[in-house]
């Protein structure tokens, strides 16, 4: 697969099939990835690689202390406090796809939740990546992070895999790093889910859209 197609092609999956995914073939994603550039070739970044054991673990956690009112304390702020347009539209067009591709109504809070959750099991995925950065570490290493978590997923797209990357892995971070034996001094990043797509799956079945290049570039000089 060229890298364009790569880059078009991919899309965050939520659906996975039972198929394994063997150590030899991360390491081979993982090995592509890391030459994703950083500042002063710092390379910041950090991979917790977990398998169905350790993923049962994180899930089961998140949703215990969801289920008993403990609140999020994220190492960051992902999102704005407060949502204003254009970005407000687009957040709701993206929740209402997905909800409308499952056949699930506004109404049915169970079932939403249901969904949500099944986020903090890396969607049932073969196989669970983490992403940590020292917290001593600025700006410029957060860019760079991006920058690799990218290339993981064209990497994966590459070998015939799909992944489907998660902020909602980092909204405990505690819990998650104590799951999987990883120190205060590593803030967490997101994590990210990573498998053989089931495409026949209807959560797989919608695309969220894309604003033309006119919308977003200033061309001068032309």
């Amino acid at each position: 697969m060229d890298v364009l197609s790569a880059i078009k092609d991919r899309q965050s999956v939520r659906a996975f099939l039972d198929k394994p995914l063997d150590q030899r073939s991360v390491i081979a994603l993982l090995d592509t990835a890391r030459f994703a550039p950083s500042g002063v070739n710092t390379q910041p970044w950090q991979v917790v690689v977990v398998t169905k054991e350790y993923i049962k673990k994180i899930g089961d956690a998140i949703v215990s202390a969801r289920d008993n009112g403990i609140p999020p304390n994220p190492d960051y702020a992902y999102y704005p406090n407060k949502w204003f347009e254009p970005y407000k539209t687009r957040r709701k067009a993206c929740g209402l796809a997905l909800y409308s591709a499952l056949n699930i109504e506004l109404q049915q809070t169970e079932q939403r939740k249901s969904q949500w959750y099944r986020n903090y099991y890396f969607f049932e995925a073969p196989i669970g990546l983490l992403f940590f950065l020292d917290n001593h570490l600025e700006k410029g290493s957060w860019v760079d992070m991006g920058l690799f978590i990218q290339n993981v997923m064209l990497a994966a797209q590459g070998q015939g895999l799909a992944t489907c990357p998660q902020a909602s892995l980092a909204e405990y971070p505690d819990i998650v790093r104590n799951s999987v034996g990883i120190t205060q001094e590593k803030a967490l990043i997101c994590g990210m889910a990573l498998g053989y797509a089931d495409m026949a799956h209807p959560v797989n079945q919608y695309r969220t859209t894309r604003e033309p290049v006119e919308s977003f570039t200033k061309f001068l000089g032309f």
